[in-house]
């Protein structure tokens, strides 16, 4: 079972002082973050791609190359690839060469966004937004396992033999999870290819995720992958820690009734009863992550978004260490006793390259 975090890269106003980072802040405080996350004890760093404001991660592989030099341990990914705008044949040399870089301490997470304009910007219609992330992924599936590769499609000039560089580390791609709040065509797509998929689980009801995931499931068994249960799935969460909940509730609040996503809507209780938000103490966020395996079936990769809402890096840092040092053990623990020996483990580039997946 991997643990780890994923960020947005906000850049909000702390309601507490009333300031805002500097987008120099915010991308500093990502890499600190990051760096915590493997000193803790965490699996996982992820970061989002956005081209506009408020958001700093415009370049996701340059951070995690920057973090990569600085880490050992920690398998570097994104929580957003933007495979609709972005072109295939960079993504290929992109996370490649990351991939080189980090003795293949590398995934990706490719998903469509949740900003429209993004489509022109890039010279594309979001009206094709579908189409788009089915063609551009599988010329992206191409591009990492043939050599030389002709092709032509409907959204860029056609390719004639073509070798990307540089190839995939020891020739094995890096491993790809396809994110999704509402999309089945992006959950069968992901089964199609024995790809994992991931669900935000974030600001929906578990209802919601469980239809994305079961159908993922089904899927992935149609296709010849293996057993619905041996599936590849990652989940979101968010939570807010404090030794006493009623601290947490106290010292969260704020945040949350003026994050720009959720603030001003519903309040703080009836968001944590109906999302995955968990505010309140370590033994609580254990409690109700644990539920997330009855929801979902057994799963491999659980991320939690912990640097949102105009949290200053300083309670950040306090939060992951409450969660390295009382929560991760504990869940690691107890999911790893639970998963079926037939269910695999989640991808790494060495079980990748060895062949061995559980």
């Amino acid at each position: 079972m991997q643990f780890g975090i994923f960020t947005v890269g906000d850049v909000t106003t702390d309601p507490a002082t009333g300031e805002a980072p500097s987008e120099y802040e915010r991308i500093k405080a990502m890499v600190r973050i990051a760096l915590k996350a493997e000193e803790v004890g965490l699996d996982v760093f992820a970061t989002g791609e956005h081209h506009n404001p408020p958001f700093v991660p415009s370049s996701p592989t340059t951070m995690l190359g920057y973090i990569a030099a600085r880490t050992s341990k920690l398998i570097l990914s994104t929580s957003t690839t933007l495979i609709t705008t972005n072109d295939p044949v960079k993504i290929a040399e992109d996370f490649a060469m990351l991939q080189h870089l980090a003795d293949g301490r590398v995934d990706l997470m490719m998903g469509r966004g949740n900003t429209g304009p993004v489509y022109p910007w890039f010279g594309q219609d979001i009206r094709q937004g579908i189409p788009l992330a089915i063609e551009n992924y599988h010329l992206l599936h191409r591009l990492w396992r043939e050599d030389v590769v002709s092709w032509s499609g409907k959204f860029r000039t056609p390719l004639q033999e073509f070798t990307s560089t540089p190839r995939p580390l020891d020739g094995v791609p890096p491993f790809v999870w396809h994110g999704s709040i509402r999309s089945p065509e992006i959950a069968e797509q992901a089964a199609y290819y024995g790809d994992g998929f991931f669900a935000n689980h974030i600001f929906w009801p578990k209802e919601h995720f469980q239809s994305l995931i079961n159908l993922y499931r089904e899927r992935y068994e149609h296709y010849g992958h293996g057993k619905a249960d041996q599936a590849i799935v990652g989940l979101g969460g968010q939570v807010f820690l404090r030794p006493k909940s009623q601290d947490a509730v106290r010292e969260f609040r704020p945040y949350f009734d003026n994050a720009p996503v959720y603030g001003h809507g519903p309040s703080l209780e009836e968001f944590t009863e109906q999302t995955p938000l968990t505010v309140g103490s370590p033994q609580e966020v254990i409690d109700k992550t644990l539920t997330f395996r009855e929801h979902f079936g057994d799963y491999q990769r659980q991320l939690f978004l912990m640097d949102h809402a105009g949290l200053p890096l300083k309670t950040v840092l306090e939060q992951l260490d409450l969660l390295g040092e009382h929560v991760i053990p504990v869940l690691r623990k107890e999911l790893d006793s639970l998963r079926p020996a037939h269910v695999p483990e989640a991808p790494t580039h060495a079980s990748l390259s060895s062949g061995v997946t559980v």
